[in-house]
């Protein structure tokens, strides 16, 4: 299939500049942006972040499960396709949990719409030549469980269940299965490949996992869980453990990638180990230049502490005690502006350029890895010439998330990010593909895709 016809600009990014090819050719899947960038308003993407918080900071895990909503907590989704004969299936691409899982025929409170306007499907396991129901005294419910389950017997199915903070609930059973995916191949190339992979069969759902509005077939984890996908394909040998992402924050979507990045090099940061979410060691925060003084312990790395990496989530959320010295710093930094509060963020009118007027803000990590974030990125305009901050203050959400800093969207998108499982590092560099590498063609191709929207 020809990446530049389909107008998948980043996908062409990735197959010219960053992949090996070979026997461990990674998988694209193109994903599309809930909110198409942040043309929504602040209290949708403020509700959407406490929705999200509340599963990846409360949630009980029943079992292994993984952790996913699909209907609310989502933020990038991405079609696949599943069994024999295929079928098509919307799911939510979420770095904060592990499975892959989407909804079955057996299920008795799964949506039968959704409000973004795709076709919803229920996978039913004899409807596929290649669907097989797994065993709990299958070596991956071993795996998935930590141990052998007990009073198992064979005709068993391995069964797997959520329960969320909410009290919402997601359970049934895995099952076996062919997933179908886009390989790159080279010279503006992708072709169909398929991998058997296991993964959650959803039966029952209660609470708020029965809603239509923006509700999708299920979930797709990149999670490091040896039960997620990208490790399943790792240990047969189809891909390195790796995936990275290119999201594009002017057009919404982008593209996640599973496979070895080679090009550009890329600086990185240790994951913190022993965490459910990728988690990093954030150090010192730099607005306009300068470094702020802030209190030595104000990035700790301890429970209810810590950075974490989100795609899923819109905006960015930083510690308590480093909300008010970066905002004091970046209102103190740009023209002399009236502030006002809209929905717990600092807002202004200006008919100006923001880049020109505002500071970058630079985050810096362990190993000397910084990110820096554009006043394009952090500022969105609410409505015409009113703009609002996007740095939020973690206090204001729960008392969970008080000491924790959460990247998300804001700070992730126009960039290159790579998650190397197997060395345990993530790394990005700013790369805003659509711009840099078609210039004003960029426009003509991605008029030319069918969104969702």
């Amino acid at each position: 299939m020809d990446l530049v016809q389909r107008g998948q600009v980043c996908a062409v990014l990735f197959v010219v500049l960053f992949f090996r090819g070979g026997s461990c050719s990674p998988g694209v899947l193109r994903v599309q942006h809930k909110f198409k960038g942040l043309g929504k308003n602040l209290t949708e993407l403020k509700s959407h972040d406490a929705r999200r918080h509340g599963r990846i900071l409360s949630a009980i895990d029943v079992h292994l499960g993984g952790d996913g909503d699909p209907t609310n907590t989502g933020l990038y989704y991405a079609q696949i396709k599943i069994g024999n004969p295929a079928k098509d299936y919307y799911v939510q691409i979420d770095t904060g949990s592990d499975i892959l899982w989407v909804n079955c025929i057996q299920c008795t409170r799964c949506p039968k719409k959704s409000g973004l306007g795709v076709h919803l499907t229920l996978y039913d396991p004899s409807g596929s030549s290649s669907g097989n129901p797994i065993s709990c005294a299958d070596p991956f419910c071993s795996i998935a469980y930590q141990g052998p389950i007990q009073d198992c017997t064979p005709d068993v199915a391995c069964p797997y269940g959520v329960e969320y903070g909410d009290g919402s609930t997601t359970s049934g059973f895995y099952v076996q299965d062919y997933i179908q995916y886009e390989r790159v191949s080279g010279n503006f190339q992708t072709t169909p490949a398929n991998a058997s992979v296991v993964f959650g069969c959803g039966a029952h759902q209660s609470g708020q996992l029965g809603k239509d509005d923006q509700a999708l077939d299920g979930i797709f984890g990149f999670g490091q869980a040896n039960s997620s996908v990208i490790s399943q394909l790792a240990s047969s040998g189809k891909v390195k453990k790796m995936f990275a992402h290119c999201l594009d924050g002017i057009h919404g979507g982008g593209i996640f990638s599973i496979g070895q990045v080679v090009q550009p090099s890329l600086k990185t940061t240790p994951l913190v180990p022993n965490q459910p979410h990728y988690n990093v060691n954030l150090k010192a925060i730099d607005v306009g230049g300068s470094v702020l003084d802030l209190p030595s312990n104000v990035f700790g790395s301890g429970d209810g502490q810590g950075t974490i990496i989100d795609s899923g989530t819109t905006l960015a959320y930083i510690t308590e005690g480093a909300y008010k010295p970066v905002m004091s710093a970046i209102m103190s930094y740009g023209p002399k502006l009236k502030f006002s509060m809209l929905e717990g963020s600092y807002c202004f009118i200006y008919t100006g350029s923001v880049d020109d007027a505002f500071p970058s803000v630079t985050l810096y990590f362990e190993d000397s890895l910084s990110l820096r974030v554009y006043p394009r990125d952090y500022l969105f305009e609410a409505s015409e010439s009113y703009w609002c901050i996007g740095w939020q203050n973690s206090g204001m959400q729960s008392k969970e998330s008080r000491q924790m800093t959460i990247l998300g969207d804001l700070v992730l998108r126009n960039k290159l990010v790579v998650y190397d499982l197997e060395n345990q590092v993530i790394g990005w560099t700013d790369y805003n593909s659509f711009s840099q590498i078609f210039g004003d063609s960029a426009d003509f191709f991605m008029n030319s895709l069918k969104l969702l929207f």
